[in-house]
């Protein structure tokens, strides 16, 4: 199911009905200084996928509004990470300390909350509601506690862009009203970070041939955070249920997606690679995917063994044949590359499974619950038979993403006008 974006409801909100490069015009042409906007993003490192929403989103405004300084207000962001960033947009301004957030607020005409989970950065919106200047949400998802909760935030914005259209329609639901509503993409479908050097090692350290190999992410129903963020509190009641939840179901899970590992090998004769999305996933591709594997195909299978970033994976997945994978983070960097990907939705995981429907991927999505390990496999050998469809589809996929794309620059040109 794919949703336009209405322009000319923007009009309501006194938003200019432009494109983003119009936009960009009206409000720098004459104007004696640039306009500013801060970003709201970078929610966590332990995540490929929550990394790249940022520098997706850097890429969509360099694209279509480059005269606009961006200034990104992250979570805390590792010395890697932030090195990345600053590699790839040189330009960037980062405010990490209290006195450069002050600054921002101050400085910046704007403020865009970045794709991600959900409100992730309500508090700082909430902050920057009281400046009385303009901000807006870009592709994120929502759940029904953040529309009875942040009735106020969100009827205040400029816009709010929803990843996914299960979110876009309980918006729309929820008789909030103000801002112009529609859908978005995660910023991570645009994507073009990359570290080729160390893709070119992991390919070689592993035996794996350029468009001739797999790659296969693991996921548990619930991801252990208690584990990973040792710092925040979790009940008991909490970790207890969701540690029954996934240990009753990661063998069943991964079966599947071992069936998918298995046939792969065997019909196409090519390597696999065995990686992770989250830090807590390392320690899974051995006993989940690895060890359990048939005599016959472990010899073909490598595990990465480590976590990696965005701009690794990234190269990675470009040059992989395909991704299967239980997050959704992996497929959608994977499609960025121009790389076919199958995601496996866990029934616990949010409502952002939608989005791979929403760009038209239907028949590559499984609900692993609905679905058998051999019709999982049957979808993967077609992909990787019928390439010259599988392209097309993927390039209508990216093509309608990039037109949405240009419709949330559009509407942030607009904003800042």
């Amino acid at each position: 199911m794919r949703f336009a974006f209405d322009v000319s409801g923007i009009t309501r909100r006194d938003v200019l009905r432009v494109s983003a490069a119009a936009a960009l015009t009206a409000f720098c042409g004459a104007a004696a200084a640039p306009k500013r906007l801060l970003l709201r993003s970078s929610w966590q490192t332990v995540n490929i996928g929550d990394i790249a929403h940022t520098p997706g989103m850097l890429k969509l405004l360099e694209q279509y509004l480059p005269a606009v300084e961006v200034t990104l207000w992250p979570n805390a962001l590792s010395d890697d990470v932030e090195r990345m960033l600053r590699t790839r947009f040189p330009k960037l301004r980062i405010a990490k300390t209290d006195s450069e957030r002050k600054q921002a607020i101050e400085e910046c005409n704007a403020c865009l909350h970045g794709s991600g989970p959900g409100l992730v950065g309500w508090r700082e919106l909430d902050r920057w509601r009281e400046t009385g200047k303009p901000y807006a949400f870009g592709g994120v998802t929502l759940n029904d506690a953040e529309l009875k909760d942040r009735r106020e935030l969100l009827a205040g914005a400029k816009f709010v862009f929803c990843r996914d259209s299960k979110s876009l329609e309980a918006l729309e639901a929820s008789g909030i009203s103000g801002p112009a509503m529609g859908w978005g993409p995660d910023a991570t479908f645009l994507l073009d970070l990359r570290d080729d050097k160390k893709a070119a090692s992991v390919l070689t350290e592993h035996g794996l041939t350029p468009r001739q190999f797999l790659c296969a992410v693991p996921r548990l129903r619930y991801t252990p955070y208690w584990e990973i963020h040792k710092d925040r509190k979790y009940s008991d009641e909490e970790k207890a249920m969701k540690t029954e939840v996934n240990e009753r179901h990661r063998e069943a899970d991964h079966a599947k997606l071992r069936e998918a590992i298995a046939a792969w090998v065997r019909e196409t004769k090519q390597r696999v690679l065995l990686c992770p999305e989250m830090t807590y996933q390392v320690d899974l591709l051995g006993p989940l995917l690895f060890d359990p594997l048939p005599e016959d195909v472990k010899p073909h299978v490598a595990n990465l063994g480590r976590y990696w970033l965005t701009g690794e994976a990234a190269s990675v997945y470009s040059q992989a044949a395909a991704v299967i994978s239980f997050e959704m983070h992996s497929p959608i960097i994977a499609a960025a590359t121009g790389t076919p990907a199958i995601h496996l939705r866990q029934p616990t995981d949010t409502r952002k499974g939608q989005m791979w429907r929403d760009v038209g991927l239907d028949d590559w999505l499984f609900e692993i619950d609905d679905s058998e390990g051999p019709a999982i496999a049957a979808k993967l050998l077609e992909l990787h038979r019928n390439m010259n469809e599988t392209t097309k589809t993927l390039a209508e996929a990216r093509s309608y993403v990039r037109q949405r794309g240009e419709a949330m620059m559009t509407a942030t040109g607009a904003m800042l006008a």
